[in-house]
């Protein structure tokens, strides 16, 4: 009864539900009401209240639900009202560098597979392009239980990190993905709507719409350089190596970084330049992340952070 007592203290009661109402409304001022919002706002004051243990890992998480805020509201600012959108110039870099060719001239490596489909390959791409998110959450997830809390939040920031340099990238250089040209050619039209591009064959395979759903919620079509689902899964592999998680872990970490790489170029979502601009914001990222975690800002936060999750 104490514990309950003390999970519901009146002052926690105020602080969550006046994060969530400010949430609430920055939301709809910003890009209006969705059901996504109550239900954020539903898993973090459940986790939250449930008990003494899931509040320390709701507490560390907030991290990673930054992360999904800030996504969320780049939808209110749109990069290609800023800068010029890159559509044929990156389409032509990429045939320049990765072009294949063929009778009809060079071709990027997109095109290549959207002449060359193969089931196996939709249902497989699909598979992987499914991990992008889940994988880094269970990552962490494992982190907190296994009692490496301190790991647990160095992953997350860097996520967050990765994220927030890889959101720079966007508005520094807006760019279309190759699906873009594939359907409006070389045309910049605003307000063009998300696509699964080449992932609806793994929708109409199994006869469920999980990429459609899934696209018609995206923040921005011209946010492809770099490729942040190219980037997620290096960083939990570089947090995998450093935790020692064994063989068998990491090898299948390699295997879905590999995957998401190669599925990102197979559906039409990403040129290989992007895929190698994630890889590279990725990089940057951890080896700026662990040049600043000793700096007194970045240790101070991560200190006051383990006081409330350890």
């Amino acid at each position: 009864m104490n514990t309950k007592r003390h999970l519901f203290q009146s002052k926690d009661i105020l602080i969550t539900a006046s994060i969530s109402l400010v949430y609430l409304l920055l939301s709809w001022v910003l890009i209006g009401f969705k059901t996504d919002q109550i239900a954020l706002i539903l898993i973090f004051n459940f986790f939250f209240y449930l008990s003494a243990a899931t509040r320390k890992f709701i507490i560390g998480f907030s991290v990673f639900i930054i992360f999904w805020i800030l996504y969320d509201y780049l939808k209110a600012f749109p990069n290609y009202l800023y800068k010029e959108v890159s559509i044929q110039e990156l389409y032509q870099l990429e045939k320049s560098w990765f072009g294949i060719p063929t009778n009809g001239g060079r071709i990027t490596p997109n095109e290549y597979w959207l002449a060359n489909r193969v089931v196996f390959l939709d249902v497989i791409s699909g598979l992987f392009y499914l991990l992008w998110v889940p994988v880094p959450m269970a990552f962490s997830v494992f982190l907190f239980i296994k009692g490496r809390k301190r790991q647990f939040l160095y992953f997350l920031m860097t996520f967050l990190l990765v994220n927030l340099l890889g959101f720079v990238g966007y508005y520094l250089y807006p760019a279309a993905p190759p699906w873009y040209i594939q359907y409006y050619g070389v045309s910049f039209i605003q307000g063009t709507l998300s696509n699964p591009a080449q992932l609806i064959h793994f929708d109409q395979f199994f006869g469920v719409p999980v990429f459609q759903t899934i696209y018609s919620k995206g923040s921005n079509v011209f946010a492809a350089m770099p490729s942040l689902h190219s980037a997620y899964p290096l960083i939990v592999l570089y947090y995998g190596i450093k935790n020692r998680l064994g063989t068998l872990a990491n090898v299948f970490f390699v295997v879905v970084v590999f995957g998401i790489w190669f599925a990102a170029v197979y559906t039409s979502h990403h040129y290989i330049l992007d895929v190698l601009a994630g890889i590279f914001t990725a990089a940057m990222g951890i080896l700026l992340f662990n040049r600043l975690k000793d700096r007194p800002p970045v240790r101070n936060l991560v200190d006051a952070m383990m006081k409330k999750i350890d």
